[in-house]
Order: structure tokens, then C-alpha cells, then sequence
């Protein structure tokens, strides 16, 4: 049995409205892009590739079709990489897990959704456009996140948003999902500092 939440922790997305929230993504998805034949749908590791499994399910669903559908691995591609292993550096985050890419079909001319939880400062999505690029030229690349959190560092803006939710920067996103975290939240974790 979980215990309390944590003080610092404010749930900004339930479990009964992260369906709904990725439904209304699917939908725009398939508004912005009609008929389009060679449409596919990418996840970023790990929440992004999870979000776009589901994504992708909806797509069939609504579309009456099936879609292209893979997801990239961006650890090499990072900017921050460096960073994380220097000597005196504390790293906000672990080094990097490297997962597999898997990009099943021809992204040649093809309009590529790249699906993430959360976008934040850009690097991610800069660092998976790279990765994408060495497999082949898409006809356009769009972006699907379930949060944006703004504080941007670079010119990212994304095609599809489940929730705008602006934050300080010592605040975090946390995006728990069922398949990776055992329960589907979104949770604004407010720093324990002042």
C-alpha cells in the first residue's frame, strides 16, 4: 500500500484524464494531417515511447488505418552528456540508460510525430531531430508532448500539447506512466529549498 504523497507534490494530471488528454492528441494529429499516407509516429526514450505506443493504438483506431510507428534512442545525441560525467559537476540527472532504436520502415519523405512527456528547455527534442536525421529525410517533423513546461533555450515550439503548465525553474514535471511506474500521473513537484 503507497503511503502519503509527498508535501512538496501536486498532482496536475489524474489517471481519468490522461486518457482523455492523449485522445485529444490523437485527434489533432490526424486534423493537421488528413489522408496523409506516410504518416508515422516516434517516441523518444523511455515516457516518449510509451506515450507514442499509445498514440499510435488511437491513430489506428480513429484513422481506420495502420500507421508507421518506432522509437529513437537520443543518449549519443545529447548536448549534456559531457556534462553529467564531469569531474565537479553534480548532474541533475543520471547518466543516460542507452535503449535501442527501432525505426521499422523508410523515413523518407515520410511526416514523422516525435512523441516525448515533457518539453522543457528543447535539448531533448534538438537531440532527437538530430538522431532522426541519420536515418533518412522526413517530409516534416512534428512534435507531440503530453506537458509543456516552457523555459525554453531553444527556437522548439510543439505541434501538439496535452497540457501547458508553467513552472519555476527549481520546480519539476514528474510524468509517471503505467507501464514504466505502475500508475498514470502527471505531478508538479515543487523544490523542498525556502
Amino acid at each position: 500500500m503507497p503511503g502519503p504523497r509527498p508535501a512538496n507534490e501536486v498532482v496536475v494530471l489524474t489517471a481519468e484524464q490522461m486518457p482523455r488528454t492523449i485522445t485529444r492528441i490523437a485527434h489533432e494529429i490526424l486534423e493537421k494531417n488528413p489522408g496523409d499516407a506516410k504518416l508515422a509516429v516516434v517516441g523518444i526514450h523511455t515516457r516518449g515511447a510509451f506515450l507514442a505506443v499509445r498514440i499510435h493504438k488511437l491513430l489506428g483506431e480513429v484513422g481506420g488505418r495502420q500507421y508507421d510507428k518506432g522509437d529513437l534512442d537520443i543518449s549519443f545525441y545529447r548536448d549534456d552528456v559531457a556534462a553529467r560525467g564531469a569531474v565537479g559537476v553534480i548532474p541533475h540527472t543520471p547518466h543516460p540508460v542507452v535503449k535501442d532504436t527501432d525505426l521499422p520502415f523508410d523515413i523518407d519523405g515520410a511526416t514523422v510525430v516525435l512523441v516525448d512527456d515533457v518539453l522543457y528547455t528543447g535539448r531533448t527534442i534538438r537531440a532527437a531531430v538530430d538522431a532522426l536525421f541519420d536515418y533518412g529525410r522526413p517530409a516534416a517533423v512534428q512534435l507531440a508532448v503530453l506537458v509543456d513546461r516552457g523555459h525554453r533555450e531553444l527556437p522548439i515550439r510543439p505541434d501538439y500539447v496535452g497540457k501547458n503548465l508553467p513552472t519555476a525553474p527549481k520546480e519539476r514535471i514528474s510524468v509517471r506512466l503505467e507501464e514504466c511506474d505502475g500508475k498514470d500521473e502527471v505531478v508538479l513537484v515543487r523544490s523542498k529549498e525556502g
